[in-house]
């Protein structure tokens, strides 16, 4: 029986030997256990281009913005830094008008006070010099640290939160942590490399924590998206990292008794619990 019979009105030959649920045929070559051997995508793979208005000089450009769907989760670092499988997303999260140097986080690009507009255009459009640089199809770490420092210049201009400036800090120390989990480190000159941008990394990582310290005392919640468990889990672990454990526990308490936080935070939060406790009792 040919179920495709009727189809030559359209044009289409069909065969009785035709099979409807016959099995694809892998492609790539197999291992030595007989799997199809993965290949890994490129970064470009999960991007695409958006076309953006500038708030400030109204100048039409085009960005590259993570494909929605497309990027597979990873566990976060401890300090919830997102981790994401072959990209990190962190560096296609920032807009910047190649026209007027106007820069900022996608969540705040398009939200400017009249005011603020024009501290902008005073400050730092009137500054401003275009990058002759090609635009190439990925964005290196490089590239989007400088970025990522012009927004935070322009929050400093436009007299932004507290907590915007500190989660800009933040997220310059999580890209820096990036950039040096790529480099190699085999040689001397290699190794003193890595250690400079660790080095950065660290300084921006202190402005973050101060700036969220501050923040939380003057500003109401959700802070940059983030609700009050999260930063609270956040400062806890920045001040673990700067062997503050009094400000760390407070902070934890915080999470724990939370109605709000989520089993997995508070299992996050029990754990570095655990390490303040260890480090204690040295």
């Amino acid at each position: 029986m040919n179920l495709f019979s009727g189809l030559e009105k359209f044009g289409l030959k069909s065969a009785e030997s035709m099979q409807i649920f016959e099995e694809d045929k892998k492609d790539g070559k197999k291992g030595e256990e007989g799997h199809a051997e993965e290949k890994v995508p490129a970064e470009s793979d999960f991007l695409l281009e958006k076309t953006v208005r500038c708030t400030v000089c109204d100048h039409v450009f085009k960005t590259k913005v993570i494909k929605s769907g497309r990027v597979k989760r990873l566990e976060p670092d401890r300090d919830l830094r997102p981790r994401f499988q072959y990209i990190d997303t962190l560096k296609y999260d920032i807009t910047s008008c190649p026209a007027c140097g106007y820069t900022a986080m996608n969540r705040f690009f398009d939200h400017l006070t009249p005011t603020q507009m024009k501290l902008i255009r005073e400050q730092i459009s009137s500054n401003f010099k275009p990058s002759d640089k090609v635009d190439h199809a990925v964005y290196d770490y490089d590239e989007v640290v400088d970025r990522y420092k012009l927004s935070l210049m322009n929050t400093v201009v436009k007299k932004g939160k507290v907590s915007e400036k500190a989660y800009t800090c933040l997220k310059i120390a999580w890209l820096l942590r990036g950039k040096a989990e790529a480099m190699p480190d085999n040689t001397p000159e290699e190794k003193a490399a890595k250690a400079e941008v660790q080095k950065e990394e660290e300084g921006f990582y202190q402005q973050a924590f101060d700036g969220f310290l501050k923040a939380i005392s003057d500003e109401m919640f959700p802070m940059c998206g983030m609700e009050q468990s999260t930063v609270d889990y956040i400062l806890a672990y920045m001040a673990y990292h700067f062997r503050k454990f009094e400000i760390a526990s407070k902070f934890l308490a915080s999470v724990l008794s939370s109605p709000s936080a989520s089993r997995r935070m508070k299992d996050m939060a029990l754990d570095l619990k655990g390490d303040i406790i260890a480090e204690l009792r040295k």
